[in-house]
């Protein structure tokens, strides 16, 4: 993005101050908080290693809180490194700083392993008892938590290599894909991967094929390397399942979600049921903007009754703030520190990330959000997303930092339903069908993105996890295929999906940083549309209850985090009542499509 588009929007100014970690990759701090680690990791180790199942339970509390507070140094240096990283990526002292910090906290986990090691295996009756004692209320959970992967935890020798070798391992591979990708340029233009993705929302078709093409083409010129990065973090999962005894590739991931594998298939098996709601949608999207045929390209194509409007950041601020606010002027308030106070990097720079995230760092500091602003209102509603984030993260602080880590299907508790404010926000003030129209049309392409194409990416993620398995590495043209083979089962007919799509798995940050993540996002979603129907109805004293939900961060399970709000997560049938919100919102812009003469 060119300064003067910066300008226009008001974003060139808006850079994260990341002083409240350190001031730069030179400053005498990190090399300071690095001693301390190295200090605190051996004094923990020589007090505590191989005397776990002796302790008394306020021995327990005391290992346990120290080991807290070396984490929190770890997570401070590692979150400083991850973010001073993702605006330099093509900065090789940024790349080796991060290495330099990976290879640290491998040195400092290997000292400190036994810990976990120990604890999972004191025998259940022991632990229990010491779980009982009111002294470890506060990292009762965390305990419990922990004892979770005993059956798949090595010896303390195993782990401890497996810990030295993984900056050298998937994490150099995730570095690699992440500096591939920003390094790209793409068609005649050079320009980055976010500046060609965004014109995929053009109103010009000509602009959307070509872009589509310039991205297929750019992500083609890197399918050596992106192929191989992905058959080796393949292959990497498929080893650490196997030497763990995790019977299917996402078994570590629902653990990590504290889920029963019921509860994800149900999930999954819902979605799959209802991609019907996709497909009805798209084929009214044709009649829409008259086209005989829809093709990949056109998915995101506005319809033709709003002009493009330009939002600067200044009034995307106001939009969010004003809806979080009527809301609760609590996550207003909270919110707007990120704008006053520089938590935020909103430009589109070189070297700077795709994508959008809130990192979490330590609850003494504070998280960051990373957008990248192109001034339309998904990037709004992507601003409030993050922001949602943001304000659960500052929430759950005062738990501390082991129980602060929400798991990641209640992560998007917040996100989603920030979203859905500022959604509900703008649907308010406008009066016209047409407008109502585009907004909706809008927002439940959205809500696809987050349920459905997630879903569907999971069913991909699980055909080449397994196939990796079964067969070994994949060629570019085997990726490609189960590609197009499981979003074509959520689009059939409605969608046609030229050769140019089947190379887009291929930029896809989730399958490499995460294996196993997408189906989150859908669980998030579903779950806030059900949380968004009950404060619409006025159901409980909701914002409250909320308000807690978000502050309670990872101190329980989600089973037991949500049963306030008289949700059963075992219950197969709860996935219907969102899914049946999104129908109700198709059917909605069905009778508007009615009102302005289109059936």
């Amino acid at each position: 993005m060119n300064n003067d588009m910066m300008k226009e929007l008001g974003t060139e100014e808006v850079l994260w101050d990341l002083g409240d970690l350190y001031q730069g990759i030179d400053d005498s701090g990190i090399h300071d908080d690095m001693e301390k680690c190295k200090k605190s990791a051996l004094e923990i180790a020589d007090k505590y290693s191989g005397k776990i199942a002796e302790l008394t339970a306020a021995e327990l509390f005391a290992a346990v809180n120290e080991y807290e507070g070396l984490t929190i140094i770890v997570g401070r240096l590692s979150a400083f490194a991850q973010l001073h990283f993702s605006t330099h990526v093509n900065d090789p002292e940024a790349g080796a700083f991060l290495q330099r910090v990976n290879e640290f906290f491998s040195m400092v986990n290997k000292d400190v392993v036994f810990f976990d090691i120990e604890w999972a295996n004191v025998p259940d009756d022991k632990a229990d008892d010491l779980l009982a004692d009111p002294i470890l209320e506060h990292y009762r959970h965390y305990l419990q938590a922990a004892r979770r992967y005993k059956p798949h935890l090595l010896s303390q020798v195993e782990e401890q290599l497996i810990i030295e070798i993984s900056p050298v391992g998937r994490s150099s591979w995730i570095s690699l894909f992440e500096k591939v990708l920003a390094a790209q340029r793409f068609g005649k233009k050079a320009r980055t991967q976010e500046e060609v993705l965004t014109d995929l929302y053009s109103p010009n078709r000509k602009v959307r094929k070509r872009a589509a093409k310039d991205l297929t083409d750019g992500l083609r010129s890197q399918s050596i390397v992106l192929t191989h990065t992905f058959n080796t973090v393949l292959g990497d999962k498929m080893i650490d399942d196997r030497i763990r005894d995790y019977h299917n590739w996402v078994r570590s991931m629902n653990l990590a979600n504290e889920l029963d594998n019921d509860t994800v298939d149900s999930l999954i098996a819902s979605a799959i049921d209802r991609y019907d709601i996709v497909q009805r949608y798209y084929g009214l999207k044709q009649r829409l903007l008259g086209l005989e045929e829809l093709f990949d390209y056109d998915r995101y194509a506005p319809l033709p009754y709003l002009s493009q409007r330009v939002v600067d950041w200044e009034n995307s601020k106001e939009i969010v703030l004003d809806a979080f606010g009527k809301f609760s002027p609590k996550m207003a308030s909270v919110a707007n520190q990120f704008f006053d106070k520089q938590w935020i990097h909103a430009p589109i720079i070189q070297g700077k990330t795709g994508g959008a995230f809130a990192h979490p760092v330590v609850p003494q500091v504070h998280p960051y959000v990373l957008v990248n602003f192109t001034g339309n209102l998904r990037d709004v509603e992507t601003v409030a997303h993050e922001l949602g984030h943001g304000v659960h993260q500052i929430l759950a602080g005062k738990q501390g930092y082991l129980n602060s880590h929400t798991p990641l299907v209640l992560a998007e508790t917040a996100s989603v339903f920030c979203e859905m404010l500022v959604f509900k926000d703008l649907m308010r003030n406008l009066e016209r069908p047409e407008e109502k129209l585009w907004l909706a049309a809008s927002k439940i392409e959205s809500i696809f993105a987050t349920v459905f194409r997630q879903i569907a990416m999971n069913r991909f993620e699980n055909e080449v996890h397994n196939k990796r398995r079964s067969k070994g590495e994949l060629s570019p043209d085997e990726f490609s295929n189960i590609w197009v083979k499981t979003q074509e089962k959520m689009f059939s007919n409605s969608v046609t999906l030229t050769d140019d799509y089947g190379i887009w798995w291929s930029y896809i940050g989730h399958f490499i940083h995460t294996p196993g993540y997408v189906y989150a996002y859908a669980f998030g979603e579903l779950l806030v549309l059900s949380l968004y129907s009950m404060y619409e109805k006025g159901k409980m004293d909701f914002v409250p209850c909320y308000l807690e939900l978000l502050a309670a961060g990872g101190s329980d399970t989600p089973y037991v985090l949500l049963e306030s709000f008289g949700i059963d997560l075992h219950d197969p049938d709860f996935w219907h009542q969102g899914l049946d919100v999104i129908d109700d919102m198709v059917k909605e812009i069905e009778e508007l499509a009615v009102e302005i003469g289109v059936e």
